[in-house]
C-alpha cells in the first residue's frame, strides 16, 4: 500500500492529533500513522492547564472541553501545600481541567475528522528515510500484517518518550537517568476522602488522591519513601498501591477496581535538536521528565500549536524554511525550562526527612507571597511563555514597541470597523451599521496571522510568514502598556509578532 500526503504525523495521542488539525485548518494533506488499533481507554495525562485551553480557545474548540472536564481554579508545586493561585492569571482561562487523557484524545480525533485528517490507526512504523535529492520522507511499515509506505514532504514525530523517529532521525536525546520511581493508580476508594484534591506529605512519603470526573473512580499517585529509589520490575498490583498510600495515609482507603495501574519514573531528556531536515519533533519525542504538576501534554500540545501554523506556511510557499528554526529556538527553550522545573519539584517531593520538610515549610511560606506565587503559576499553568525574537520585518520607518514582541495576546473585546478604516468607538449601545463586536481570540479561529489597526496613521498592510488578515478595530476596554500602540500584529499560535508605535 502507498500512501501519499503533504505532511506525516507519527502518532495519535494528544500531541500529533493537535499538529494534524492545525495543519489541516489551512488545507494541507496530513496522514497520522497511529500504533494503536484504538483510542487510548485510561486517563493517563489528567491536566489540562489553562494556556492550553486557551489555545484551542483560538480555534473555537475551549467549550467542547470544559463541558468534559472538572475544572480547578489552584494548582500545586511539588505539592507544597500553599497552592497555586490560576485564577488571577486570567478571567476567563485561570483555570486547571481535569479531564482524562481519553476524552483529550476522543475530543480531538473528533475535531480531527470534521477538518478531513486521515487517520490511520493500528500503523506501525518500522522504518524511516529522508530523500533529501527528492525533498521528500518516507516511512515504511504495516497495519494489519499489510506492508506500507508513506511519504510527504515533511514528517513529525509525536511517537512518544521511545520515539522511533527520534532514534532513526539519529538525534541525541540528552539528560539524566531514572532516580526516583513512582505509582499511579485509578482506582475505586470505598473510603474516599473528602471532594477535591487531597494530598499527604510526610516522612513516609508523597500521596496524591483526585477525582476521575466519572463520579466512582479516582486518580492515586504515590511516592513510597520506602521504595522510591529501587526500580521494580514486575507490574505494579493493586495490592502494592494499597499499602503504600495506608502507611503515608496512616488509614486504609479501601482500594478496588483498578482501571489503570503503572510506574513512572523522574528520567529527564531533552533532544538534542527538535528539527533534522525534513523530519521533525514534538511531544514527549523531544523531552520526558518527572509528571509533576501535570505539564508533559501540555507542553506537547503547545508545541504543536507552535509548529502547525509554521509548517503549513512552509509547505504552500508561503514562507522559507528557515521559519522552522524558530520553532526549535523557541520551544527547546521552553523545554529546558520544563525539565529544570520538574527537576527542581522532584528534589522537593522526595525530601523525606526533617531537613527536606524544613525546607518545604520554608517553600510553602514563600509561596503566600503573592508575586512569588503568580510566578510559579505562570511557568506552570504556560501563560508565561514568551518568545524573545519577532517573525516578521516591520514596515520602514516605524517604531517597534519591544515590550510587546513574543508576549501572549489575551482575549480582548474589539468593535471592528467595515472597510478597515473608519473610526470606531466602543458605545454601551448596538453598534451602528459600519461597526462589528468581536472578541480578538474569535478572529483567530482560521489559524492565520491578524494585523490589528488600532489607529487610522497605522500601515494599511504588512508582511508575514504567512496569510494575513487586516482589520481595523478599536479596544472596547483600555489594557495597560496598549495606550500608545498603533497597530498589532498577531500571530496565528496567539502571541504577539511586534506592536506599532
Amino acid at each position: 500500500m502507498k500512501l501519499e500526503a503533504d505532511v506525516i504525523v507519527v502518532g495519535g495521542g494528544p500531541v500529533g492529533l493537535t499538529l494534524a488539525c492545525e495543519l489541516r485548518l489551512p488545507g494541507l494533506d496530513v496522514l497520522v500513522l497511529e500504533r494503536r488499533a484504538e483510542r487510548v481507554s485510561n486517563s493517563r495525562g489528567m491536566g489540562m492547564h489553562g494556556r492550553t485551553l486557551e489555545m484551542l480557545g483560538l480555534r473555537g474548540l475551549a467549550q467542547r472541553f470544559r463541558e468534559r472536564a472538572l475544572p480547578f481554579s489552584v494548582g500545586h508545586f511539588a505539592v507544597l501545600d500553599t497552592r497555586l493561585d490560576f485564577s488571577v492569571l486570567d478571567p476567563q482561562y485561570g483555570v486547571n481541567l481535569a479531564i482524562p487523557q481519553s476524552v483529550t484524545e476522543e475530543l480531538l480525533e473528533a475535531r480531527a475528522g470534521e477538518l478531513g485528517v486521515r487517520l490511520l490507526r493500528g500503523a506501525l512504523v518500522h522504518e524511516l528515510s529522508q530523500e533529501a535529492e527528492f525533498g521528500q520522507v518516507s516511512a515504511k511499515g504495516e497495519q494489519g500484517g499489510a506492508a506500507f509506505t508513506a511519504r510527504a514532504a515533511w514528517l513529525v514525530g509525536a511517537d512518544g518518550s521511545r520515539s522511533l523517529v527520534r532514534q532513526q532521525s539519529g538525534i541525541a536525546f540528552e539528560g539524566n537517568p531514572a532516580s526516583v520511581y513512582s505509582l499511579l493508580g485509578d482506582v475505586r476508594l470505598g473510603a474516599a476522602p473528602p471532594a477535591g484534591a487531597y494530598t499527604v506529605v510526610n516522612e513516609a512519603g508523597v500521596l496524591m488522591v483526585v477525582p476521575l470526573g466519572d463520579g466512582v473512580h479516582h486518580r492515586v499517585i504515590l511516592v513510597d519513601a520506602l521504595r522510591c529509589r529501587e526500580p521494580q520490575p514486575q507490574p505494579l498490583t493493586l495490592e502494592e498501591l494499597a499499602e503504600g498510600a495506608r502507611r503515608v495515609a496512616g488509614r486504609d482507603m479501601q482500594m478496588s477496581d483498578a482501571l489503570w495501574l503503572s510506574r513512572f519514573s523522574d528520567e529527564t531528556r531533552l533532544a538534542a535538536q527538535y528539527r533534522k531536515g525534513r523530519v521533525l519533533l514534538a511531544g514527549d519525542a523531544a523531552h520526558i521528565h518527572m509528571p509533576a504538576g501535570g505539564q508533559g501534554m501540555n507542553v506537547g500540545m503547545q508545541d504543536a500549536f507552535n509548529l502547525g501554523w509554521k509548517l503549513a506556511s512552509v509547505v504552500q510557499g508561503r514562507a522559507d524554511e528557515s521559519l522552522l528554526d524558530s520553532y526549535g529556538s523557541e520551544r527547546r527553550a521552553v523545554g529546558q525550562q520544563l525539565l529544570v522545573n520538574t527537576m527542581a519539584q522532584t528534589a522537593l517531593l522526595t525530601a523525606f526527612d526533617t531537613r527536606g520538610q524544613a525546607l518545604r515549610q520554608l517553600m510553602n511560606g514563600l509561596l503566600r507571597d503573592p508575586a512569588t506565587n503568580r510566578a510559579l503559576a505562570l511557568e506552570v499553568s504556560g501563560f508565561g511563555i514568551a518568545y524573545p525574537a519577532s517573525l516578521s520585518l516591520a514596515p520602514d520607518g516605524c517604531r517597534l514597541l519591544e515590550q510587546w514582541t513574543g508576549v501572549r495576546v489575551p482575549d480582548w473585546p474589539l468593535q471592528l470597523a467595515h472597510g478597515g478604516a473608519v473610526p470606531v468607538q466602543c458605545q454601551p449601545q448596538s453598534p451602528q451599521p459600519s461597526q462589528q463586536q468581536a472578541s480578538l481570540h474569535t478572529l483567530l479561529h482560521g489559524g492565520r496571522w491578524l494585523y490589528l489597526r488600532l489607529r487610522d496613521d497605522a500601515p494599511a498592510t504588512v508582511q508575514a510568514p504567512g496569510e494575513v488578515r487586516v482589520l481595523r478595530a478599536t479596544l472596547c476596554e483600555p489594557v495597560p502598556g496598549l495606550e500608545g500602540v498603533a497597530a498589532l500584529l498577531v500571530r496565528p499560535d496567539g502571541y504577539a509578532d511586534y506592536a506599532l508605535a
